[in-house]
């Protein structure tokens, strides 16, 4: 049953921008209308009776948790799934979309996350590849031409024969949504388009999408940052246990009212960090010097130092020696020169279980290579660090009563999803392998956190629970280096925050200097300072 939402407790009107005021009569036809979805998989009802609407001209957010049935829904709308119920009209017509490439001739396109380009083509090659009527990639001049076309249409400019290796976070997408404009969609899917972009870099994208729907284009938006929500939307729709729970626009809501229909509770969006005393210094990374995975400079003399009680924000953009940092500190990467300082003592080498011997807990940046094993139980990757430990284990035995209590404690701290702890971590979502790994490396017994992307992926309510417990921990005196591209979760909770660009460190500033527009600028590589590139 859809709940109505309800804009008197969300608050009193919020400002937002101009172009989310309506644009013009309705058509008489929706541009999508899908009706009466409902999808189900064994034990999970993933989209229950869900009803969305875009217009067009319209940029439509959905919002909701981790397993609220958002990637479910345009999965289906994408031809990924089938819908067991439902039905889907495109321009008022009832329409079937068995396949992606069904989705595509009915104009839709879908812009992923995870970019979907090949990086050893070109721009134009990755445009071309799946086109109908092709012969290979022989002849692609045409394609180019066209292409270029489109870019300067939509003001997305791009080299056509650059290979995607060499192109910025923020170029890649731009060849994303080409490659759906060259395919004359239009409506197009946005799945967290600014997960990896610079504030700059959104202020772009966010023009180029209102370029597209003044053309009558409509935009289905997923993303988990409210304030960008509140900015760029036109109607958003909250889905949380696979059901619709809320409709309503920027003008009738608040960013803590949206919080509040995703969870189903009150959810505290903005924080105090109260100064504390910090003692002495536990990390100390020194003039370090690492090679990426094709031999290059990833660390370039880099040094950062975190001291008891005290969070060490790393800010930057993907790419620029965050998870070679995280990963030489924790015996991951060989380090070339320089040297890594925990409480006082150099380790020359560091190896993993050197590492966390010395007390230093880690939350890698993947996942799913160096923080889970996903053939192995829930269970057992929750006690992987502490099994051998009293009183998980007593005269080289495990005590799996002791094991189980403990697993269903974090499991119901940190609100995993999962049907039983024996069930294999890769049948988790994402979000919930996250929140898996992050359960047993906060409850280790640790002085020192690097925590890499803690909340990459998470949904808001435990991204506000691993927040109190970052900030539990700062003031039971731990050092923690957080490294996070998300820059208002970095100037949120960091004591000072050091901003990395291509391997070397931008700036070291305490949060009272740590603006939002000085850290976006050095994220960019603008030195303090300098002129800002036109």
């Amino acid at each position: 049953m859809v709940e109505p939402t309800d804009n008197t407790a969300a608050g009193a009107a919020a400002p937002h921008s101009a172009a989310s005021e309506p644009r013009g009569q309705a058509p008489a036809s929706p541009m999508l209308e899908m009706t009466g979805i409902t999808k189900r998989f064994p034990g999970v009802v993933a989209n229950e009776n869900v009803d969305l609407v875009v217009q067009p001209g319209e940029v439509h957010t959905l919002l909701g948790e981790n397993g609220a049935g958002k990637s479910t829904l345009v999965k289906i709308l994408y031809g990924l799934y089938r819908p067991d119920e439902g039905e889907i009209k495109i321009q008022g017509e009832p329409v079937e979309i068995p396949s992606p490439a069904a989705a595509i001739d009915h104009g839709i396109g879908m812009i992923h996350q995870h970019f979907m380009l090949v990086p050893t083509l070109t721009v134009a090659e990755n445009v071309a590849l799946g086109l109908h009527g092709r012969r290979g990639l022989a002849d692609m001049g045409p394609v180019r031409e066209r292409l270029m076309e489109v870019s300067e249409r939509h003001g997305l400019a791009i080299d056509p024969d650059a290979y995607i290796w060499q192109l910025a976070v923020g170029e890649r997408q731009r060849a994303e949504i080409l490659k759906a404009l060259y395919r004359e969609a239009q409506l197009l899917v946005l799945d967290e388009p600014t997960a990896v972009l610079t504030p700059p870099e959104v202020d772009d994208l966010f023009a180029t999408l209102r370029s597209l729907t003044d053309e009558g284009r409509g935009l289905i938006f997923i993303s988990h940052k409210l304030a960008e929500v509140m900015v760029i939307s036109d109607q958003i729709t909250v889905l949380r246990d696979g059901l619709v729970v809320g409709r309503t626009t920027p003008a009738e809501t608040t960013r803590e009212g949206l919080a509040s229909m995703m969870v189903g509770r009150e959810v505290k969006l903005g924080r105090e960090v109260p100064d504390q005393d910090t003692g002495d210094r536990r990390l100390v990374v020194d003039r370090l010097h690492v090679r990426g995975d094709r031999g290059n400079i990833s660390l370039d003399d880099f040094s950062v130092h975190v001291a008891s009680g005290e969070i060490v924000g790393i800010a930057g953009v993907s790419g620029n020696g965050q998870r070679e940092l995280a990963e030489a500190i924790f015996g991951l990467r060989p380090i070339e020169s320089g040297s890594v300082q925990v409480s006082g003592e150099t380790i020359a080498a560091p190896s993993p279980k050197q590492v966390r011997r010395r007390g230093v807990a880690f939350v890698p940046e993947e996942r799913m290579r160096h923080g889970a094993v996903g053939e192995m139980s829930v269970s057992e990757n929750l006690m992987l660090v502490d099994y051998h430990k009293p009183p998980f284990a007593r005269a080289g035995l495990l005590q799996f009563g002791t094991i189980a209590e403990r697993c269903w404690e974090l499991v119901r701290r940190f609100t995993v999803k999962t049907p039983a702890l024996s069930t294999e971590t890769s049948h988790l979502s994402g979000g919930n392998i996250q929140k898996v790994v992050i359960a047993r490396e906060f409850s280790a017994d640790a002085d020192v956190l690097v925590v890499a992307q803690p909340t990459r992926g998470i949904d808001i309510g435990a991204a506000e629970y691993v927040h109190e417990r970052l900030l539990e921990k700062r003031a039971a005196g731990a050092a923690i280096l957080l490294i996070t591209e998300d820059l208002d979760e970095a100037l949120q909770l960091s004591d000072r925050v050091v901003v990395l660009f291509e391997g070397r460190a931008m700036c070291d500033l305490p949060r009272s200097e740590a603006t939002t527009d000085r850290i976006g600028l050095l994220m960019t590589g603008v030195s303090e300072g300098a002129p800002a590139p036109a």
